[in-house]
């Protein structure tokens, strides 16, 4: 008995740590959103963009945000790479950490984008 409830501490203290941790990420990815200013371009709230063949950002999945930034990152040159006059720049001052930061946060956000049918 006292293994199951030692279990279930140590459940539920890894849960409280992963939201814990989730949240900090999502904060660090507005900063990170903010600090590039990525709403000029893709809107206040991530879903208006000022120019429609720009992106919708919010609820996307965090995998594809944060494929399509490190492709941007890499250029044109690389594999998987992406080439955008815009987003190459900004892109390359991103570190690793920014990008899944920023991908957190885009994710987390309110979307009005069909993501499941």
């Amino acid at each position: 008995m006292k293994k199951i409830i030692a279990l279930a501490v140590v459940s539920l203290s890894a849960v409280v740590s992963f939201n814990a941790s989730a949240e900090s990420q999502i904060d660090a990815g507005k900063a990170a959103a903010t600090k590039y200013n990525c709403a000029s371009c893709h809107g206040a709230d991530f879903q208006t963009p000022i120019d429609p063949g720009y992106p919708k950002l919010a609820g996307q999945h965090k995998d594809y945000l944060k494929h399509a930034l490190v492709a941007y990152k890499r250029g044109n040159e690389a594999s998987n790479g992406r080439s955008n006059a815009i987003m190459g720049p900004l892109a390359k001052q991103l570190s690793g950490k920014e990008i899944e930061n920023i991908a957190a946060y885009l994710h987390s956000l309110p979307t009005t984008l069909v993501l499941r049918k």
